[in-house]
């Protein structure tokens, strides 16, 4: 049943959900290729900006670097496609060892239903970024942590394989700034046995307590020593402290706030909650510490901050998953109407059943089936739309910046953070953006000028002018952009329902606007709307009609994911007086 686990999560990302263009929601995996591609060319990891002309050459911890160089190569020698194969396949090679963890102890059909639980929790953070290289690693610590059914060592009474631990957070740490998750893991361990202390025991028992309890701080210390092995040394733990300390960040970001309990992925993280609770009680009541001390740390992360629900659904699948198997044993013998005793009977028979499937031979031929076939629909001439990897043009202003680039323009121009990312992936190195979702290098104090201008909040126009900004890339239901419609310091020469451009008037006319001057409107400007034949999916493919003087009002396609409650780093912008109220997104 492990390959039913690790083909589940490609069933739900290619068929329920939206397959590539859900991992490629996010701009910042292209900065993030085009970082690891700068890597391989020059050799080196930068420490200074090379993306933005707001910031550029300012000191940068490129800390993801070598999730950016891995995934920077496949992109050079293989394409997108490689990148969103190598990003499902991290995900399935998590959940297929996470439904290995639950089934020691528990059955193997219930294991696999809380497995799914998970995914459908962490569902919602399902981007191709770094941090999914953190939920592996998080159940591999869980899995080498956890004791049920392992050898240990008759001396300590601890896993044997603890020494792996040290190496491999020195791969996490380059991989991801979560690599602290693993310390913490340990820690929760070492807290276990010495809360055993606390109870009344024999001292031999305490004695072995504190043998184990030591062995996991000492593992705890040697990984915490192994994490300032990356090219900025302890200067990144003061980094990534400095950032998650900054209240600006907390208190603006989206995935530092509460989780949005109206949002579809919630209800899974209700059911782990609800679970993962009942089991800690459970097993507090019998001494055992370890989920109790995890469930209070990550239960309080999660409810704290929607970035942490992905670590507490993955954390919690297992002891649930025991917690409900030992229910089914044991219900057939409680006192209940003999139509419940009966077929929770016949459930629990149900189960074993699948045991014993689970206990033949692994050859984990349908894994290798399944990613095969991912890897053929993926390169295949004509893939689906969920398997089409490129940059969503319904989230993305593919033709927009198709138009910029026929007019020669390919940096300087003012846009959201999502879609900074999108354009140092298109038009890097001939192009600088304005911001992009790197917020810990933009820093609280420009990123707060940056939304109170998407807020149309006093100053914008001067902002702008700041920079020297002439031209404005935005979605429709931007408050900036029904600002930008009423001034007449901008047109409006650009709009295809998804993105809009607008230009100074003080500024040389793109030949776009050239293009579409109609010689009879007096002068009037002209706009270019392009409307998507419903045919055809390409946004290149499309019917060009001209209007003089018309300003269309378009839905932003892609709203709905922006406000998702497990999305991405979004800053929310204030709102602007007599504007709909939107939202500045800085993304981390």
């Amino acid at each position: 049943m492990t390959d039913a686990a690790f083909v589940m999560p490609l069933v739900f990302l290619f068929c329920g959900m939206k397959g590539a263009k859900t991992l490629l929601g996010d701009g910042d995996t292209g900065w993030h290729l085009r970082t690891g591609e700068w890597i391989l060319a020059h050799g080196r990891v930068p420490d200074r900006d090379i993306f933005s002309f707001t910031r550029s050459g300012q000191p940068w911890f490129a800390w993801e670097w070598l999730w950016d160089v891995l995934f920077g190569w496949l992109h050079l020698h293989a394409g997108m496609a490689a990148v969103v194969l190598a990003s499902s396949m991290v995900l399935a090679l998590t959940f297929a060892l996470l439904f290995r963890v639950a089934r020691r102890s528990s059955d193997a059909l219930v294991a696999l239903a809380l497995t799914l639980v998970a995914a459908a929790g962490s569902a919602g953070h399902w981007l191709a970024r770094p941090h999914l290289f953190t939920m592996l690693f998080t159940v591999i610590f869980y899995s080498i942590l956890d004791r049920s059914g392992e050898r240990t060592s008759r001396e300590s009474g601890v896993p044997r394989r603890l020494w792996l631990l040290p190496p491999l957070m020195v791969l996490w740490t380059n991989l991801h700034g979560g690599f602290f998750v693993g310390i913490l893991l340990l820690v929760a361990y070492a807290a276990g046995q010495f809360a055993v202390l606390l109870r009344e025991t024999g001292i031999d028992e305490r004695r072995r307590a504190l043998r184990r309890g030591r062995r996991y701080l000492f593992t705890a210390a040697a990984c915490g020593v192994a994490t300032l092995v990356n090219p900025y040394g302890y200067r990144l733990h003061a980094h990534i402290f400095a950032y998650l300390a900054d209240g600006f960040y907390r208190g603006n970001i989206m995935e530092f706030q509460s989780l949005n309990f109206q949002s579809p992925q919630a209800r899974y993280f209700e059911i782990l909650l609800v679970a993962g609770a009942a089991a800690a009680f459970v097993r507090l009541r019998r001494g055992r510490l370890v989920w109790p001390l995890l469930f209070a740390v990550w239960a309080h992360g999660a409810l704290y901050s929607a970035r942490n629900v992905e670590i507490f659904v993955l954390l919690a699948a297992a002891p649930a998953a025991e917690l409900v198997s030992e229910g089914l044993r044991k219900a057939p013998a409680l006192r209940l109407a003999g139509w419940l005793r009966m077929g929770l009977a016949g459930l629990a028979d149900f189960t074993r059943e699948w045991n014993a499937v689970d206990g033949g031979p692994r050859w984990h031929a349908a894994s290798a089936a399944a990613l095969v076939a991912l890897a053929a629909l993926l390169y295949a001439p004509q893939p689906p739309s969920a398997c089409r990897a490129a940059y969503d043009p319904e989230a993305f202003p593919v033709a927009a910046a198709g138009q910029l680039e026929r007019a020669g323009l390919y940096g300087g121009v003012f846009t959201e953070d999502l879609w900074g990312g999108y354009l140092i992936y298109r038009e890097y190195p001939r192009g600088r953006v304005f911001i992009d979702g790197r917020s810990d290098f933009y820093g609280a104090e420009f990123s707060g000028k940056y939304m109170k201008a998407m807020g149309v909040q006093a100053g914008w126009e001067q902002y702008l002018s700041r920079y020297g900004v002439e031209t404005v890339l935005l979605p429709p239901d931007a408050p900036l952009a029904g600002a930008l419609k009423q001034s007449s310091a901008w047109h409006l020469v650009y709009d295809d329902g998804v993105a809009l451009i607008f230009r100074s008037v003080r500024a040389a006319p793109l030949p776009l606007q050239q293009a579409s001057a109609d010689s009879s409107s007096g002068g009037a400007q002209s706009v270019i709307v392009y409307r998507k034949d419903k045919q055809d999916d390409d946004v290149l493919g499309t019917i060009l009609e001209r209007r003089s003087g018309a300003r269309p009002d378009r839905i932003h396609p892609h709203a709905g994911l922006r406000g998702a409650g497990f999305g991405g780093s979004v800053l929310r912008a204030p709102e602007a007086a007599s504007m709909p109220s939107g939202r500045a997104p800085i993304r981390n």
